[in-house]
């Protein structure tokens, strides 16, 4: 038998997910016009159309990225996997040898490779690879172990780390923290949906939290961080994180961004001043920072707005997986949903100051064509999971 049956295909209509294709569109116009606005309003931007063209660019690129990968069945994903997992350590390692210099200064991370005007974080493509390969890999485990026990559910683990190890050592090498979150809430979200024994999660949880406690511990005090410095994290590192805890602490300098960002946020109260008119600068609030131009132009009502329609999107997302009622598929959809839902959560938590600064991008909205793939690449395979969910669906415990 094969790993897949094919019954009949429902009409294309029926198949393609309109509502996903709708909130990330709308999605899409609030990324573009608060670009528009964040350019217009930068004192080292020329002309802001040429930055809105640039993204749209992009989002052009992601909308034909969806159109392929949609066109992908279950299986051929399944086959992708190992292979794009291994494209993307290859230029993770890459990367270190040949990242660009003016981005490390800029920003620390040793994370971006640039040709000339163009540029590249091998670690956004690294994300959805990563994830359907951890897909394949609990599903392959749980059909070759019917039964969870302590025993398989330990083996489990142990492989999911065997996979994982790699991608958080060289985000570690790459200084790239705010990544390296990011790919440990996947790890998260696949694994409380894996069927992994309870007392395990919560083993897991406890040290998780023991490890949280002892960092930030370590943090408040000088030989605490004399500690972290030696096992790797920066002084910029350090300056984020007393910015995060006391904002108007230093608004000249390292605070600046984020007091300047704050104020912006404020400032737009109820309603918002109104499309355009920015009067708190924010330094290139176009990428980070962009939900602050969305609070200042539209004030809560649009700041709300915009985190209904993630909720919309997510939701869409999840009764996707739901209705599809494949093992394979709901452990990659679990993953794409953490990676979206963690970047919102980080970078709206970070502007309101809830969270330290980490450098994650808002999905959709942000300005970089890096980030938005990997969050296109994501919404194309959840458009191919309704695209095929009755044509293709595990039938065997054999695997190829």
């Amino acid at each position: 038998m094969e790993l897949f049956s094919l019954p009949k295909k429902p009409e294309d209509d029926a198949r393609i997910d309109y509502g996903v294709i709708f909130s990330v569109m709308i999605l899409a116009l609030i990324g573009l016009l608060s670009i528009y606005v964040a350019a217009a309003h930068d004192s080292n931007a020329t002309n802001p159309w040429k930055m809105v063209i640039s993204q749209f660019v992009w989002y052009f690129v992601g909308a034909v990225g969806v159109f392929i990968i949609m066109h992908l069945d279950a299986q051929q994903l399944w086959k992708i996997a190992p292979y794009a997992y291994g494209i993307g350590i290859f230029l993770l390692v890459l990367v270190l040898f040949f990242y660009s210099r003016a981005y490390a200064e800029k920003t620390g991370a040793h994370s971006w490779f640039a040709i000339g005007p163009f540029s590249f974080q091998p670690s956004e493509f690294m994300k959805p690879a990563f994830i359907l390969m951890l897909g394949r890999v609990i599903t392959e485990h749980n059909h070759i172990y019917q039964k969870h026990t302590l025993r398989n559910d330990r083996i489990l683990i142990t492989k999911i780390i065997g996979w994982s190890l790699p991608i958080v050592a060289l985000m570690l090498l790459q200084k790239d923290f705010g990544t390296m979150l990011v790919f440990l809430a996947i790890i998260a979200g696949i694994m409380l949906v894996s069927g992994i024994d309870w007392r395990i999660i919560t083993f897991l949880v406890i040290v998780l939290g023991a490890i949280c406690f002892a960092a930030v511990s370590l943090v408040a005090t000088d030989e605490g961080r004399a500690i972290l410095s030696k096992i790797g994290f920066h002084a910029y590192q350090f300056e984020r994180i007393d910015s995060w805890l006391d904002p108007s602490r230093d608004t000249s300098n390292h605070s600046y961004q984020l007091w300047q960002n704050l104020k912006a946020i404020g400032s737009g109260q109820l309603l918002g001043k109104g499309f355009n008119h920015s009067t708190v600068y924010v330094p290139v609030r176009e990428s980070d920072m962009i939900f602050s131009v969305i609070a200042e132009n539209f004030g809560f009502i649009g700041a709300s707005f915009l985190i209904l329609m993630y909720f919309l999107l997510i939701s869409q997302m999840v009764r996707v997986t739901f209705d599809t009622k494949n093992e394979f598929y709901a452990y990659v959809s679990t993953g794409i949903i953490m990676m979206i839902l963690f970047h919102v959560f980080e970078n709206i938590g970070m502007s309101i100051g809830l969270l330290p600064m980490t450098g994650i991008p808002l999905p959709f909205i942000s300005q970089g064509g890096s980030a938005l793939l990997a969050n296109m690449i994501g919404i194309g395979v959840i458009m191919s999971m309704r695209y095929h969910y009755k044509s293709y669906m595990f039938s065997s415990n054999k695997f190829n």
